[in-house]
């Protein structure tokens, strides 16, 4: 694991598609690029300040080439990923500030608000192709799905929604019924058949495409505190089942890797301590940066050049050389496979992914550092059969002891030396809990065993 000082708290961050270079998004209003190698120890390659307020969302389109920021001062803003300039900005491209951008095709980007107003963009035109306006609470995800040209967009307002983007219309597909409760989180599992949501109550919710998206057919409870972040792993790691498997960022601190259906516990990735995990993304760089011996002492202390310094040189590797399966596999496995996770610690933490699933960082599906209480609010392995599914009850009083967690507030000053996080309790005992005053069972809800987590 290496922890990466940024400065600032990270609001989001995404990795290059094909270099080892990930990108961050400050609370600063600066956007940060740090290239790394297959030892994590990691480079700054540039630093450029594109608003001076926070800057919230980044995304990058399909080759790399491009990176969309969005943030606190309501503009839309492009830089060269290989010089680190600010090559186009869109000033004014939402009323209000933005909360997400996402890059869905080489000719779509898309942008939602903390007033819920979803916007589509051509790279290629100043001004917005289309508007929605049918949430009423901030944009909290994006998820495209290509095989029927879809956006599935979720809020703050209960709700989830479905956009055409090739219908002339500014009118979602479909929306799904108030789950009461904040969706927060978006990623497909089975093939894009199913998604699953991130809630505010720590529940994970299914959405099955093929029985419609008016509400959740699966409940999934277990996390302590509210999934703030998903993530999909890559379809070439080897050792783990990447259409069922998935990693969550919960307000307490953990990252961890979920199977779902059957559901069942991985083990923790990465631990941020009492800070929340906002942003989780996974990094398969092909080519990685090539530091010699003078640079190893200094790559611990990223230079602060000037926001052109151009990209550092990486070494080139060939993806498509050999075409036997053993080449193939020999191949995989020489990938260096990183997850990088942002919480409110302004360190950027990057984990090795292929170690974790081949077995190095964790033991009989707990981590080593969790004692006896943290293990209190983890997913249990289970099976969802029909029976059980038949016989949903109310969660163990097991799991009783749960806290909610919150979304992350920005101060109205922008003088950076004002814009300090504030600390986010952890595990804060309760009398009752929230799940039985507040929530919405589903068709099919997943009973937690207590005997699971005696066996820990």
């Amino acid at each position: 694991m290496s922890d990466v000082s940024v400065g600032s708290q990270i609001f989001d961050l995404v990795f290059h598609p094909s270099h080892a270079t990930v990108y961050t998004g400050l609370l600063s209003g600066k956007v940060k690029a740090f290239a790394y190698n297959q030892n994590g120890r990691t480079k700054e390659v540039f630093s450029v300040k594109v608003s001076q307020k926070s800057c919230r969302g980044i995304a990058i389109n399909e080759d790399g080439a491009r990176l969309y920021t969005v943030g606190k001062g309501k503009g839309l803003n492009t830089i060269d990923t290989s010089t680190g300039k600010l090559v186009e900005s869109r000033a004014k491209a939402h009323e209000t500030a933005i909360n997400r951008v996402k890059s869905v095709t080489s000719w779509l980007l898309s942008t939602g608000d903390d007033e819920g107003v979803v916007k589509l963009w051509d790279p290629r035109q100043k001004e917005s192709v289309r508007k929605y306006t049918h949430h009423f609470d901030y944009i909290t995800d994006f998820l495209w799905l290509d095989d029927k040209k879809h956006l599935v967009t979720t809020s703050g307002d209960g709700t989830l929604s479905v956009i055409d983007v090739r219908a002339k219309t500014s009118e979602p597909l479909a929306q799904s019924e108030d789950q009461e409760d904040e969706l927060l989180s978006i990623v497909p599992i089975k093939s894009a058949t199913k998604v699953v949501v991130g809630t505010q109550l720590g529940i994970l919710s299914v959405f099955n495409r093929s029985s419609g998206w008016g509400d959740c057919v699966d409940r999934i409870p277990g996390h302590p505190h509210s999934v703030d972040a998903l993530c999909v792993l890559p379809a070439s790691l080897p050792n783990v089942d990447h259409t069922s498997t998935i990693l969550t960022g919960s307000s307490d601190g953990f990252v961890r890797a979920v199977s779902i259906f059957p559901t069942k516990l991985q083990g923790v990735v990465a631990d941020h301590g009492e800070w929340p995990v906002e942003r989780i993304a996974v990094g398969e760089g092909l080519d990685q940066l090539t530091l010699n011996d003078s640079e190893e002492e200094a790559v611990q202390k990223p230079s602060n050049n000037s926001k052109e310094e151009t990209v550092s040189r990486i070494q080139v590797d060939d993806p498509d050389q050999g075409d036997s399966d053993s080449e193939s596999e020999q191949s995989a496995e020489a990938r260096h496979y990183w997850v990088g996770s942002a919480g409110h610690d302004e360190l950027l933490k990057l984990t090795n992914l292929g170690h974790f699933f081949n077995g190095q960082a964790r033991e009989d599906g707990v981590d080593e550092r969790l004692d006896d209480e943290d293990t209190q609010g983890l997913l249990p392995s289970i099976s969802l059969d029909d029976e059980a599914a038949e016989n949903a009850a109310e969660p163990d009083r097991s799991l009783n002891d749960l806290d909610t967690g919150s979304k992350p507030k920005e101060s109205d000053t922008d003088s950076e030396a004002e814009l300090e996080p504030t600390k986010s309790r952890k595990r804060k005992k309760k009398d009752k809990d929230p799940l039985s005053l507040k929530r919405k069972k589903g068709k099919n809800e997943v009973e937690v065993e207590g005997a699971f987590f005696a066996e820990l």
